[in-house]
């Protein structure tokens, strides 16, 4: 079970790199790590925390609140979405 998002715009290419590549075991000063994906095929990804302050990543977190809770063994937040989805929404957001 996971959740849909809707694909808003196509985040391009560039911005992809961006948060594939900042997958990193240290966070930045300004950044938190989320785990992405659903069943066993989560992949971290260390977002801006300037996202927070968006309606739709609130939406977001507000909904894995209410289904799963924020205790999750893997140490960081768990988003149970698709991972492209969710690239395109946080890229989205940071372009806007």
């Amino acid at each position: 079970m996971g959740f849909r998002l809707p694909r808003i715009v196509s985040a391009k290419p560039s911005l992809k790199r961006i948060f594939s590549s900042l997958e990193t075991a240290v966070v930045p000063k300004g950044h938190f790590a989320v785990y992405v994906g659903e069943a066993d095929e989560k992949k971290k990804f260390v977002v801006p925390v300037s996202l927070l302050k968006h309606p739709s990543f609130k939406n977001l977190l507000s909904q894995v609140e209410e289904e799963f809770g924020f205790n999750h063994p893997m140490g960081a937040l768990t988003i149970p979405c698709n991972e492209e989805a969710f690239i395109n929404l946080t890229c989205n957001l940071q372009s806007s």
